[in-house]
């Protein structure tokens, strides 16, 4: 068995919604079905028992099928979320793609390759360690999966229908799209104040502050060394608190020091993390977190010390080996509880109570682990939201707010929260920004907070999801103008608009990024930007096959044709039903409340209905159409044309717009841009486009080669018609011939060459379409053949004119402006010639700098 090639599809695919895996497969004949292995099946079941009945899969149980059923049953046994998985043979024998989902890239990749080891141990009858391969996969998931803190937040916007996008390796994360986006990072928002953080971060100006407005808090200062430390905690009183200035975490800090020895040894501590040392008042009581989010207070915890209950049997070090077993606890951060660490710090606070390692405390003797209470050391976390009195949540309020953090971690040390406190029972020991919400989402004991639906309500108001009108445009012919109109009338009803397309990126109207840009990575470029509310996205197939779509849904997608040209035979898309399969993929992504906007006339296409959770949106030029004139009678929404017009009805409602008001299409003359159009007002139409700004569009969008370069762009030389287009499939050639015939003309002339990553069959029938239309032909060869030899494609379009009925001349030149220049010099005036170029940006220069000659 051989893994040809294995890639992530980060979005919804031609598989499933889900982000999977897809890995083509090689199996020599002998491994097409496992029953032909001789004990292969029962290795592999002692190798690993949970990758279950293979049997399930199908009578013929291929090296390929173990290998999905391998990749998903060990993720889900390392804990990840994972259900879905498929195995499909390709028309190449012994071939098949093999699709697994996965919740993390990373170890969905880690988890292929692992399934591959186990099916060649299998096969050789060598060793599998199960256990290593679990480990990794589980210490990996933890690693690059969200932390507890970031997650809960991300599922509470998931569960409000909020896009999420994660930005970097780390917690920071992005909310919504474009202009309603919003952005956090674990516990931080893109409001919170970076002044404020930096005064949470600054102990002693942080009590200044609180102490201004009223908030009681421990009377302290810094201090320079240990002397001084000395000195001030005989001037506040023991017992005191010594800890990092600007720390956080609880790293550094020791509570109730009563001695000059443990002050001395607490500074050192302290010095260990920070230069800058406080020295404050010890307040006696519980450890409480107070959490605000923007201007109320969402939960409080108590926090306990890690600690262990003697039994009067066992040694502290087997307490909290003991203690430490318990599956709540664990290394990370995926876990409800910490492991107590048992380091230099721990037997240091052992000895403060006259205790070692091999100790044996009596019975309910309650040993301190710890000097502070934090979760990460191995404390435990004990909810109280409802116990807060109201006054002690507005101090928690107030102290917030005067820091300037909108999400806050306000700690308190006092006797209960039951009452409210003061600088005599209590007091603010510190204010943290970005503080960490395990301990309030899952507490050791009670109830669990709802912190993260609080924090994203906080962001988003109810009924925003963050969502801009994103449209995706994919078919065979007419894309590029399509997409290209639709962001035009978008942009004529004033929403900033960005676009992707085969010429580049654009950020309303300037262009950000060139060449073919109408992939997942470009339009997630565009939906990232801040300055955008609306996105028109082409979506090709090369995309949807390599990375799935961008998005998880759209409010409308658009389906102009299919063609039998569109780069059949690769990727194992083989026939127009193969590509029908793939292109629908954005309309099983509609919204539900969305719409597909789909041609009436091509029944492929209009199929796909089937396939839409949203409504349909047909259009066709013949209002008499069956699939058009039923949709109508329906009462539902149709584009047509009737009597030079553009009609859009919906029931007994109808809006007329003349195609003489249409400049691209030629007062209607021009077959299919008039296709471009109904599809495009059909899309604005869906995305809720007022009509005046449709107009508006509609009679301002120049199809010149400046606003749509190589579309059908018309050009007059030397009282000559020249079109410029990249139409290159036969598809694409037969409307353009149908387009020029309506053009009057003495003697026709077009330039051709082809593109080799087509098939045969279809460079050949370019040319036998346009032999039937022309009468001079000239055939170039470009720069880039796409894998033919020289000379291979032109060989194709020559062969397709032979008893061409037309054609009178047929000349061969090599390169593309060589044949545009020939072209031009043969014109007279009232010819016509239709260049098909390949380079579209040089070619429509070069074009127009030989007309500026003239």
């Amino acid at each position: 068995m051989e893994v040809i090639r294995t890639r992530a599809l980060r979005g919804p695919n031609l598989w499933s919604h889900h982000t999977a895996m897809e890995v083509v497969v090689s199996c020599p004949p002998d491994q097409r079905a496992i029953a032909q292995l001789p004990g292969f099946e029962q290795r592999l079941q002692a190798r690993f028992p949970e990758v279950g009945d293979l049997h399930a899969t199908g009578d013929t149980i291929s090296l390929a099928n173990v290998l999905e059923a391998a990749a998903l049953s060990l993720q889900a046994q390392a804990g990840c979320p994972v259900t879905f998985s498929r195995t499909s043979a390709t028309p190449e024998e012994g071939v098949y793609q093999t699709v697994v989902e996965y919740s993390e890239e990373a170890v969905g990749r880690l988890a292929v390759a692992m399934a591959e080891n186990l099916i060649n141990a299998a096969l050789n009858d060598t060793a599998f360690d199960l256990a290593a391969a679990l480990t990794e996969l589980r210490d990996l998931d933890e690693d690059v999966r969200l932390g507890p803190s970031t997650g809960s937040i991300v599922n509470a916007a998931l569960a409000r229908d909020i896009p999420i996008r994660r930005l970097t390796e780390g917690s920071m994360v992005m909310f919504g799209w474009g202009s309603k986006q919003r952005r956090i990072q674990a516990a931080e928002m893109d409001t919170t104040s970076a002044i404020g953080e930096s005064i949470a971060q600054d102990k002693e100006l942080t009590k200044k502050l609180l102490h201004a407005a009223g908030v009681p808090v421990p009377y302290g200062r810094t201090v320079a060394d240990e002397a001084d430390a000395w000195k001030a905690a005989q001037d506040i009183g023991m017992p005191v608190v010594v800890k990092p200035k600007d720390g956080n975490q609880g790293k550094g800090v020791t509570v109730n020091v009563n001695s000059k020895e443990h002050l001395e040894q607490a500074f050192r501590t302290a010095k260990e993390f920070r230069d800058d040392v406080m020295v404050e008042r010890y307040l006696p009581g519980h450890d409480f977190r107070l959490l605000v989010i923007g201007n109320k207070l969402i939960a409080a915890a108590r926090r306990d010390p890690p600690q262990v209950v003697g039994d009067g049997v066992h040694t502290v070090r087997q307490l909290v080996d003991l203690v430490n077993s318990d599956p709540r606890r664990g290394s990370g951060h995926s876990t409800s509880l910490t492991r107590i660490r048992f380091d230099d710090i721990a037997l240091a606070r052992l000895a403060l109570q006259d205790l070692e390692a091999d100790s044996v405390p009596s019975k309910g003797q309650r040993v301190i682990l710890r000097n502070n209470a934090n979760l990460s050391t191995g404390g435990t976390a004990t909810d109280v939201t409802d116990d807060v009195h109201p006054e002690v949540a507005a101090r928690a309020v107030e102290a917030a707010q005067m820091i300037g953090l909108d999400i806050c971690g306000v700690d308190v040390v006092c006797e209960g929260v039951l009452q409210p406190f003061d600088d005599r029972r209590g007091g603010v020991v510190e204010v943290n920004a970005a503080p960490g919400l395990r301990m309030h989402i899952a507490p050791s004991y009670g109830k669990g907070r709802a912190v993260g639906e609080a924090i994203v309500n906080t962001m988003f108001a109810p009924g925003e999801n963050g969502r801009i009108p994103v449209v995706a445009v994919t078919g065979t012919n007419g894309k590029t103008t399509t997409v290209r109109l639709i962001a035009h009338l978008f942009t004529a009803s004033g929403l900033r608009t960005g676009m992707t397309n085969t010429d580049g990126v654009y950020i309303e109207g300037r262009q950000t990024d060139s060449g073919d840009c109408s992939g997942p990575r470009s339009a997630r470029n565009v939906l990232l930007h801040p300055d955008v509310d609306a996105a028109v996205f082409e979506s090709a197939r090369g995309g949807i096959l390599r990375e799935g779509l961008a998005f998880d849904r759209c409010q409308v997608a658009v389906v102009t044709n299919l063609g039998a040209g569109d780069h059949l035979g690769m990727n194992y898309i083989n026939t127009v039903e193969d590509l029908a399969v793939l292109k629908r993929v954005i309309v099983q992504n509609v919204a539900a409340d969305g719409y597909a906007v789909l041609n009436a006339v091509d029944p492929i296409v209009a199929a796909m209905a089937a396939n839409c959770r949203g409504k349909i949106i047909y259009f066709g030029a013949d209002a008499g159409h069956p699939v058009i004139a039923t949709h109508l009678a329906q009462g539902s929404r149709t584009v047509y044309v009737a009597d030079g017009h553009l009609v859009a009805a919906e029931g007994k409602q109808q809006v007329r717009i003349p195609l003489a008001e249409v400049p691209i299409t030629r007062n209607g003359a021009i077959g299919f841009q008039v296709e471009n159009v109904m599809a495009s007002v059909a899309a604005a139409w869906g995305a809720g486009i007022g009509w005046d700004a449709i107009r508006l569009g509609l009679k301002t969008f120049a199809n010149d080669s400046d606003n749509a370069p190589g579309r059908f762009n018309v050009f007059d030389y030397k009282g000559a018609t020249v079109i410029a287009d990249y139409g290159h499939n036969p598809d694409a050639i037969l409307a353009l011939v149908q387009a020029v015939e309506t053009m009057p003309a003495k003697r026709r002339g077009v330039v051709i060459s082809g593109a080799g990553d087509r098939r045969d069959e279809d460079i050949r029938q370019q040319t036998e379409i346009l032999g039937r239309a022309f009468d001079d032909v000239l055939l170039y060869e470009d720069a880039c053949q796409r894998g033919r030899v020289d000379g291979e494609v032109v060989a194709l379009l020559r062969s397709g004119l032979q008893g061409a009925p037309r054609t009178s001349h047929v000349q061969e030149i090599y390169g593309e402006f060589l044949a545009i220049d020939t072209a031009l010099g043969r014109l007279q005036e009232g010819d016509l010639c239709l260049i098909l170029i390949d380079q579209v940006e040089d070619a429509l220069a070069h074009i127009r700098k030989r007309i500026a000659e003239v």
